[in-house]
């Protein structure tokens, strides 16, 4: 389908006298001379594919036609040399599909000219913010620009526009998505060939993302979760400095990233390739509530939906284990949801209480963290919600723990 499609659909669900800008953002600084590595924001790659930051699609919906325009910085030779080559108008118009590229400093030149000349009653920013502590990003200070120099204007959420769309995939995000599994698949192969008491948590994190880096992905989908033992049980561990030992688990949630597309997989590997018979009794608790997920995922049902059917599976199994007496204690020892949509962004973009339909690319991941024992284990698969029920992406994942006793020990 393709970027320019994606545009389509949105300017299709636009009222009219509208104006869009989608910003790519800058680069965020750190400190003295040093600048975090540039993320495009997610609607701006949504709509153009373009990873280039200050960069900005600009589009008009006016008497029922729309008009687009791509503002770029123009390649400079004397920049080049310091930065890296930076894309020209052809370029950018290949892979945007916007025939119109412009530099960036004709973009206040354009807002005058349809604000001045216009009835423009709705203008869309990405105004997302995930909490109410986060620093304003970029688009949000460039709407609260345009809002100080047309206070009649009224701004809309471009992320909120583009919520419905993003969830249903396409072809071409499918396959992406399905790629970045797929390395995600080699990556992990790689741990299991190393893995062994003694390993630093981080040179299982360095096994697996350098195997990714060779098979294609620039970068990972999120940063690497390695935890042993104990750090299993933190929902979002990511020092990964700790020793693996002898006896411990090794949680390992991560994914790469290809083409801008991400995977999302948790597996739980011995670290010295025997479950012991505790650990296994737990391992496939997690291990029936994953594949019970599975089953039943299907378009017409919400995320809410699997996660009910997570809970009880989890909860009968922790009254058979003699942890819990009660189904309502679940919650002791599985703190999250089973799942979220995947895409863009890891944990991509939805809204709670929507319906699952076709298209739709989710996580598969329950989880029992038992502080007492020292014991974290998550199970995590991507799943694609077809017309009859899902497509489990990544079931070339050893998560059988036959199967990676078996891998381990063969090596």
């Amino acid at each position: 389908m393709g970027f320019p499609e994606h545009r389509k659909k949105l300017y299709e669900t636009l009222p009219d006298n509208s104006l869009v800008f989608a910003h790519a953002g800058v680069p965020l600084h750190t400190n003295e001379d040093h600048y975090y590595d540039f993320e495009v924001n997610s609607q701006f790659f949504y709509l153009t594919g373009l990873e280039r930051e200050k960069m900005c699609l600009a589009a008009a919906k006016v008497n029922g036609k729309t008009a687009e325009t791509l503002f770029i910085e123009p390649a400079d030779p004397a920049r080049e040399r310091w930065t890296g080559k930076m894309p020209t108008k052809e370029e950018a118009s290949a892979v945007s599909g916007v025939e119109d590229v412009r530099p960036t400093e004709e973009l206040g030149g354009w807002i005058s000219r349809y604000m001045g000349r216009f009835r423009i009653e709705h203008v869309y920013f990405d105004l997302y913010r995930c909490q109410e502590s986060d620093l304003p990003d970029y688009s949000a200070l460039c709407a609260e620009g345009f809002r100080r120099k047309y206070p009649a204007a009224v701004l809309h959420d471009l992320r909120a526009a583009c919520v419905p769309l993003r969830e249903v995939k396409d072809e071409e995000e499918i396959e992406r998505v399905r790629r970045a599994v797929g390395i995600t698949r080699q990556g992990l192969d790689a741990v299991l060939r190393t893995l062994s008491p003694g390993m630093k948590e981080y040179q299982a994190q360095a096994e697996f993302e350098s195997a990714c880096r060779r098979l294609g992905a620039v970068r990972m989908a999120f940063n690497t979760i390695a935890g042993a033992g104990r750090n299993g049980c933190m929902m979002h561990y990511e020092t990964n400095r700790d020793e693996a030992r002898d006896g411990q688990l090794l949680l390992m949630d991560l994914g790469a990233k290809y083409k801008n597309y991400c995977s999302d997989i948790t597996r739980t590997f011995p670290v010295n390739g025997r479950y012991t018979p505790r650990q296994r009794e737990i391992y496939n608790l997690v291990l029936s509530a994953n594949r019970a997920v599975a089953e039943a995922a299907r378009p017409g049902i919400t995320l809410k939906d699997l996660n009910d059917v997570c809970k009880r599976v989890l909860a009968e199994g922790l009254i058979r284990l003699g942890l819990i007496g009660d189904e309502k204690d679940v919650g002791k020892y599985y703190m999250h949801s089973v799942s979220h949509s995947i895409g863009i962004d890891c944990h991509d973009a939805c809204f709670a209480g929507d319906v699952l339909q076709p298209g739709w690319i989710i996580s598969d991941e329950p989880g029992l963290y038992i502080d007492e024992e020292e014991t974290g284990i998550r199970i995590e698969d991507d799943l694609l919600i077809t017309q009859d029920g899902c497509e489990v992406l990544s079931r070339d994942i050893p998560k059988d723990p036959d199967e990676i006793e078996q891998i381990m020990n063969s090596r």
